[in-house]
């Protein structure tokens, strides 16, 4: 699925004012506004997605500052079309090395469907995540404003990504939290990005997986299903195949970690 180069015309005003706001809040610190994600890679999905943005600053934006970014930018007060924000702030300084940190200024969940968020201290919780958006970023990054994502986020180097994935695998073998079509799918993606290095859109992922593993064909292909229906109509997926189908993505993840000597 190849990359669109601009957002879908669902979202685009909402882009905008969001652009608009930041620039007004960051002034000429910001640098980039990039969107990633679903966006970047082609695979969002109108109801089900989020919208994930991530922001480079230089110099670094003053805690009063990204406390008035979170709020002008939180839904309602800039009501969100989609499933939810989630926004990450770095410093131009720390985007632009690999790291296997956190290290964002502003960490904002907000929107209809998710949880509200607004975190400032980058060793609240895990990294790999974080890890995982900015290696996503580097490849495909939607430029929203300022300089391309190439010149302003650095990739992570491949050990440090295969063990953010060997993170994200076993947070989603716990289940807490996660709808179970977007554990396998992202189990899928995770299993195709250790085979080629490079990040696919989930439901490419999950054709990908489907096609060449025949054993799990079958519940990729529900997984695949439940993805194009709204968050509150997603099917319930068998617990134990699921379980069994993320054990198999873990050996993958080894694998290859075992390999590059992680």
């Amino acid at each position: 699925m190849s990359r669109p180069s601009l957002p879908p015309p669902e979202l685009r005003p909402y882009l905008e004012e969001l652009v608009r706001r930041t620039s007004a809040v960051c002034g000429d610190r910001l640098v980039s506004v990039l969107a990633v994600g679903s966006l970047a890679l082609g695979d969002y999905r109108h109801g089900r997605s989020d919208v994930d943005v991530t922001v480079v600053v230089d110099p670094t934006l003053p805690r009063a500052d990204l406390s008035t970014l979170a709020r002008t930018l939180a839904h309602p007060e800039l009501p969100c079309p989609a499933a939810g924000l989630e926004l990450v702030v770095y410093g131009a300084d720390f985007a632009a090395r690999p790291s296997g940190d956190a290290g964002y200024l502003l960490d904002l969940n907000t929107g209809p469907s998710l949880p509200e968020r607004a975190a400032y201290d980058p060793v609240e919780g895990p990294a790999f995540w974080y890890v995982i958006d900015r290696s996503v970023a580097h490849q495909a990054g939607l430029p929203l404003y300022g300089a391309p994502a190439r010149d302003v986020i650095a990739a992570p180097d491949r050990p440090t990504v295969l063990a953010a994935l060997r993170a994200s695998v076993r947070e989603h073998a716990d289940g807490e939290g996660h709808l179970a079509d977007n554990r396998v799918l992202n189990g899928c993606r995770a299993t195709v990005h250790c085979r080629t290095g490079h990040w696919f859109a989930k439901r490419r992922a999950g054709e990908i997986v489907a096609a060449s593993e025949p054993a799990f064909a079958p519940l990729v292909t529900r997984a695949l299903e439940s993805f194009e229906r709204p968050r509150a109509e997603a099917a319930v997926l068998p617990a134990d195949e699921v379980r069994a189908f993320l054990a198999w993505v873990a050996a993958r993840v080894e694998e290859a970690a075992s390999a590059a000597g992680v």
